[in-house]
C-alpha cells in the first residue's frame, strides 16, 4: 500500500500536474495540502475521473487539505482539531481509509516570528500534540501526513545557520515536534533515510532547486501499528522539477 502527502500549492492553478503524478504513481491514498480553493471549487470531477475518491476541506484563497484514494471511498472522521472553537482555518482533515486512519494536516507556518503568527502556529501545535496523544492511545494504525512547517533538524534544512529565526526552525517549533514524536510515533522518511540529507521543499527564488538549497518539511509520521509495516519511503523529486510546479514534492510511504 502506498500513502503520499503532496502540498499541491493551488490544485486548480496545479491541477494538470497533480493528476500527471497520480497516473505515474498510482499512490493508494493522497493527503494534499494548500488546496487555495473553496469547498465548492475543488475539482472533483477531475479527481473522480482520475480515479480517486475525494474527501476535502476548503477555504478561499487559502490553506485548505484533501485526502484522496483508490480504494473506498474516505470515511470521515473529523475535519478540525478540538481547543479553538474560533479557528475557522482549513488544515486538518481525518478519515479512516481501508482500516487505516488518516490525519491529513497543513500546520500553520508562523512566520514573522516571535508575533501573532507564530503563537498561532504555537497553539495549533498544541492541538495536534493533544490529538495524537488520543491516537495513538487507540492502538489504531494511524499515518499523521503532511506539511508540518518544521524541520526537526539540522540535517532537515541546507545551511541552518540562515534559519535560526525562522519560524519553522526556531527552537519552539522543533521542540514541539519532538514532543510530538515522544509519544511513539515513527517518521517514516528519517527511519528509511537516517543520516541523509533529503529535502521536500524549495523555494522559488534564488535557483534553490537547481542547487538543492532545500528543507525538509512534509513528514509522516506513523503508529506502532504501522512503523512495523514500513517498507520504503522517498519523495518524487522530479515533480518539482517539471513546469510551473507546487515549491514541495510529493512524499511517498509503501506498506507492506
Amino acid at each position: 500500500m502506498r500513502i503520499a502527502t503532496f502540498n499541491i500549492n493551488g490544485i486548480n492553478a496545479r491541477l494538470s500536474a497533480l493528476l500527471q503524478w497520480l497516473e505515474e504513481t498510482r499512490p493508494d491514498v493522497a493527503c494534499l495540502q494548500e488546496l487555495k480553493a473553496p469547498q465548492e471549487k475543488f475539482p472533483a470531477a477531475a479527481i473522480e475521473a482520475a480515479g480517486y475518491h475525494a474527501l476535502w476541506h476548503g477555504q478561499k484563497s487559502w490553506n485548505g487539505v484533501a485526502i484522496l484514494s483508490r480504494g473506498e471511498p474516505p470515511h470521515e472522521i473529523g475535519r478540525a482539531l478540538a481547543g479553538e472553537d474560533d479557528d475557522v482555518q482549513s488544515r486538518y482533515l481525518e478519515a479512516l481509509v481501508d482500516g487505516i486512519v488518516i490525519a491529513c494536516l497543513y500546520l500553520p507556518n508562523g512566520n514573522p516570528a516571535p508575533g501573532p503568527k507564530f503563537d498561532y502556529k504555537l497553539r495549533w501545535f498544541e492541538r495536534l500534540i493533544a490529538r495524537g496523544a488520543e491516537l495513538m492511545a487507540t492502538g489504531a494504525p494511524v499515518v499523521m501526513a503532511g506539511d508540518y512547517n518544521v524541520m526537526p533538524t539540522e540535517l532537515d534544512v541546507y545551511k541552518p545557520e540562515r534559519w535560526l529565526d525562522d519560524a519553522l526552525f526556531r527552537p519552539e517549533s522543533r521542540a514541539a515536534f519532538h514532543r510530538l514524536m515522544e509519544q511513539g510515533w515513527t517518521d517514516a522518511l528519517r527511519a528509511t533515510h537516517p543520516g541523509e540529507r533529503i529535502y521536500t521543499f524549495w523555494d522559488y527564488f534564488r535557483n534553490a532547486f537547481g542547487r538543492d538549497a532545500g528543507i525538509r518539511i512534509d513528514h509522516l509520521l506513523l503508529s506502532p501499528a504501522l512503523a512495523r509495516r514500513l517498507k520504503a519511503a522517498g519523495v518524487d523529486r522530479d515533480v518539482r522539477a517539471r513546469d510551473k510546479p507546487s515549491d514541495h514534492a510529493p512524499v511517498w510511504i509503501e506498506l507492506a
